[in-house]
């Protein structure tokens, strides 16, 4: 039973005069029973009143990079390279006013935090990963799709087939690991067009200096696997291995790629660079990126798959949507769309 307030006060008043006299005449402080009864009470009242816990630092770090997806018999594994910023307002091409709005609708400021998405294809019969990531090129926030894979239960050398988007640095960066062909059993894959351009010399000669970057990430990252006998280029829309098949999307870079999954009735669409920036260019597919090497080419890469994913219902995954970059596409006006990403599945 708690004491009533004016009995707890009495208290406290005995205890405190009972010290103070003591205190005066020089004598020794004899505690009584009251008195005890009163510093219990004060120290009871400290510890409700200052309650104690223990230090708990910070973690300051995400849960692994995967995320599974059926699809019909297949396995799709999204894997995060990591992430980092884009400053969307001055890469974007289009109008400024609108890309403000649907930026500020989005709650998005000028830098936009950017996902760098994998996507691990298993067929039953064959592992099939999609882009390399950037591995040591970009800066500690990416080339994390090692670690990430590994923590999926896989290891690189089970990689029987790696299929690239395009040659940009941030899909075929993630190729090497300290100087060593990172998946070293992988057949690497990639659209002839992408090659020739990227891997020539002439070409990068003539690059203005900002862009020669690009062309020597991807000498240094594919000619590994080009004198491991590992490297295969094909032409145009290709069936690679059963159920993955090569799908132009030229635009982006001159051999930009898709590849669509299907088994058993169900199909994905990994984009590849489709969308850089889903709250501004599903809602304007008009826009694009500075990156783009053909900006015409690519706004109607936008267009066209856009509308295809929208009619069909399909799920789509993207390189550099917010991880893990799987969702469809609907369709709200004319020209105009929305993404809605898929519903989170524990398994």
């Amino acid at each position: 039973m708690v004491a009533p307030r004016k009995t707890l006060d009495r208290l406290f008043d005995d205890a405190e005069g009972t010290v103070q006299s003591q205190l005066t005449s020089g004598g020794v402080i004899n505690p009584t029973r009251r008195s005890l009864l009163a510093a219990g009470c004060f120290c009871l009242a400290s510890c409700f009143a200052t309650p104690l816990f223990a230090d708990a630092p910070m973690v300051k770090s995400q849960a692994p990079g995967f995320y599974r997806l059926a699809v019909g018999d297949f396995e799709i594994t999204a894997l995060s390279d990591g992430s980092n910023m884009l400053p969307a307002t001055k890469l974007l091409q289009g109008d400024p006013a609108r890309i403000e709005e649907a930026l500020k609708r989005n709650y998005l400021g000028d830098l936009i935090e950017t996902s760098h998405n994998s996507f691990l294809v298993n067929t039953g019969a064959k592992l099939v990963l999609i882009d390399a990531g950037a591995g040591s090129l970009l800066g500690a926030t990416t080339g994390h799709l090692l670690s990430n894979l590994r923590a999926s239960g896989y290891q690189p050398e089970q990689i029987d087939e790696l299929y690239l988007t395009h040659l940009h640095t941030d899909h075929v960066g993630g190729l090497m690991a300290e100087s060593q062909r990172a998946f070293p059993n992988a057949i690497v894959r990639v659209e002839k067009r992408d090659t020739d351009y990227w891997l020539s010399e002439a070409n990068m000669r003539a690059a203005p200096a900002e862009a020669k970057r690009f062309f020597e990430a991807a000498i240094a990252s594919i000619t590994p696997y080009m004198r491991a006998g590992k490297l295969a280029v094909f032409e145009g829309n290709t069936d690679l291995v059963p159920g993955v098949r090569a799908q132009t999307a030229y635009g982006h870079t001159p051999g930009h790629t898709m590849y669509v999954v299907e088994s058993r009735g169900d199909k994905i669409v990994l984009w590849g660079d489709v969308v850089h920036v889903a709250a501004v260019q599903f809602k304007d597919p008009s826009v694009t990126i500075r990156y783009d090497g053909d900006a015409s080419e690519a706004q109607q890469v936008h267009e066209l798959a856009f509308a295809d994913a929208a009619q069909n219902g399909y799920i789509v995954g993207g390189a550099h949507i917010s991880f893990p970059g799987l969702g469809r596409v609907r369709r709200d006006a004319d020209n105009a769309y929305t993404y809605v990403p898929v519903d989170y599945s524990q398994g």
